[in-house]
């Protein structure tokens, strides 16, 4: 079979305007980016009824591959080929892994958004401008103290990040200010990935301008001598951090291989934020079409609860129906099966690891929504292996779908798309959508409740420093907000080796970061990583331009 890049490289793609006229857009609308790919005007968009909101979900991912925005893109082509008026609503792939060994976030084989190349690279430019408004509040954070520090701000206690989109250990941990008194106040700095700064998680919440702007407004960067938190408005960066993020808070429309119309926009940590693409995007698609395909980051137990709880909340939307993708190779891998044995059938295996998709599916129902579990089909699912996992769904009263859009598209998921379709029809989920946890309980309350009914842990410990964060939060007033953990995304634990449905184990939160900009508190558990580092053989090794094409991609 080909490979991603080449299935791109040789499908017919249609000019960007083409696309818009499917959603009644002109060219007023939309400010063009070369002939495929455009920034849409969302302004006047008002009146319609809201579409009916599909969130593609899956279990813990593995080294086997889940297949969700593949899954996702997948499914909205077959809704089109169903004669639904669809469009998806995904989120930006961030540069550093695309150049080590991730790979990009824009689909796989024949279920994909194009073009692969410039979303997968610089793409509009939304995560260059995230950079540079990241990196200027800090630059006027360092500027401040070094004219006289009229705040007063602790230099050992700024904890706003500098930040680049290139996974780079290097500088994780640095010194800045060496080289004598007019080099700045020397001290220790980080650097984070784009992807992990508050500025992507501002703009993936925010609505409008004035909404971003008051967001910005709020972001926590440093506190004072005496304790007191410093705010970008308070070193008088809001204004400057408009300007540059101005063009970037607009969604970027592109397409499908099989030309459904796609918002491609934003891309926060799914672990060190809450995994969605913008909100602007997603409501924007919702005026635009009847039924709106997306996805949150990692598994369910990360991207949907923070979809639910924190983006849903925030914004406004209830979701009618989810998609738990799983593959029956990754549930092998959660029943005890290493990598390097996966091709070879293993029912009882398979059997052993469905606990994981068990307990996302029991944790999707906590929310009162309807769901379908997508099988992503591999070429080494045997027979027996599909009828035992059919089995299983049939006795337990499951509705499961074969999907195969990464060898067949859209085609591949017209089974997906009517039992979805049915669901919502049968039993909106917008009807009798709830959250998992009231927000006015108090923090240590609505981590116990996430982490002992969501994941299945026995008991919730706190470090003496989250328990004295969580004092100062309350006399700060950041009390009532929501909780993003920040965990791995391998386990329902805080051990990334406990696959399957580990029950019974302790979590610890080990610290807080306030994202007060973004609305939510971030719960920190074990050692999460905010730089990422480049593989011994990182996928940059294999990238080349030849004859004018890009090459190596993946």
């Amino acid at each position: 079979m080909l490979s991603d890049l080449e299935i791109a490289q040789k499908a017919e793609i249609k000019p960007i305007c083409e696309i818009a006229k499917k959603l009644n857009l002109n060219e007023d609308d939309l400010e063009l980016y070369g002939k495929y790919k455009a920034k849409v005007n969302v302004e006047g968009l008002k009146g319609k009824e809201d579409a009916k909101v599909i969130l593609v979900t899956a279990i813990s991912p593995t080294p086997a591959g889940e297949g969700k925005s593949t899954t996702t893109i997948g499914l909205c082509d077959a809704l089109n080929r169903t004669g639904r008026k669809s469009m998806v609503a995904l989120r930006e792939p961030s540069f550093g892994p695309v150049m080590g060994i991730k790979g990009g976030a824009a689909g796989g084989g024949y279920a994909q958004v194009i073009p692969m190349e410039d979303i997968n690279l610089h793409f509009t430019g939304d995560f260059h401008a995230i950079t540079t408004a990241n990196n200027a509040i800090a630059a006027m954070i360092d500027n401040h103290i070094w004219q006289g520090n009229e705040l007063g701000i602790d230099p050992t206690r700024v904890i706003w990040h500098r930040c680049l989109d290139m996974n780079d250990r290097a500088l994780r941990n640095v010194v800045i200010g060496l080289g004598g008194h007019l080099q700045g106040t020397p001290r220790e700095d980080h650097f984070d990935i784009t992807v992990a700064s508050e500025i992507m998680a501002v703009l993936c919440l925010s609505t409008s301008m004035e909404d971003f702007k008051e967001r910005v407004s709020r972001i926590v960067v440093a506190y004072t001598y005496d304790r007191k938190p410093v705010t970008v408005a308070d070193i008088k960066a809001v204004g400057a951090v408009a300007v540059i993020m101005k063009d970037a808070l607009k969604p970027n429309l592109v397409q499908t291989l099989e030309h459904s119309p796609a918002f491609v926009h934003g891309g926060p940590f799914a672990n060190i934020a809450h995994g969605c693409n913008s909100a602007i995007a997603t409501k924007a698609a919702m005026k635009l079409a009847d039924y709106v395909v997306t996805e949150a980051g990692f598994g369910a137990d990360l991207g949907a609860e923070k979809f639910f709880d924190i983006k849903c909340r925030q914004i406004g939307i209830k979701p009618s129906c989810v998609v738990v993708v799983a593959t029956i190779r990754a549930l092998k891998m959660h029943g005890g099966v290493l990598k390097e044995d996966l091709n070879q059938e293993n029912v009882d295996a398979l059997m052993k690891g469905i606990c994981n998709l068990e307990k996302h599916i029991e944790n999707i129902k906590k929310f009162n929504l309807p769901y379908v579990v997508a099988i992503n089909r591999f070429y080494s699912d045997t027979d027996a292996e599909i009828a035992a996992l059919n089995k299983w769904a049939l006795d337990n009263g499951h509705q499961v779908s074969l999907s195969e859009v990464f060898t067949k598209g859209g085609e591949g998921a017209i089974d997906l798309a009517n039992k979805v379709v049915s669901q919502i029809d049968n039993n909106d989920g917008a009807k009798t959508f709830t959250y998992l946890y009231d927000v006015n309980d108090s923090i240590k309350s609505k981590i116990t409740k996430i982490c002992k009914e969501f994941y299945g842990a026995g008991s919730v410990e706190f470090t003496t420093q989250a328990k004295n964060q969580m004092a100062t939060f309350k006399k700060n007033g950041w009390d009532n907000l929501p909780i993003c953990m920040a965990k791995t995304q391998y386990s329902f634990s805080d051990n990334p080796k406990l696959l399957g449905r580990p029950e019974g184990f302790a979590m610890t939160i080990r610290e807080f970061m306030p994202s007060i900009g973004a609305g939510f508190i971030v719960a920190i558990t074990g050692d999460i990583m905010r730089m990422p580092g480049l593989p011994k053989e990182p996928a940059a090794n294999n990238m080349d331009v030849v004859d004018g094409k890009i090459k190596g991609l993946f």
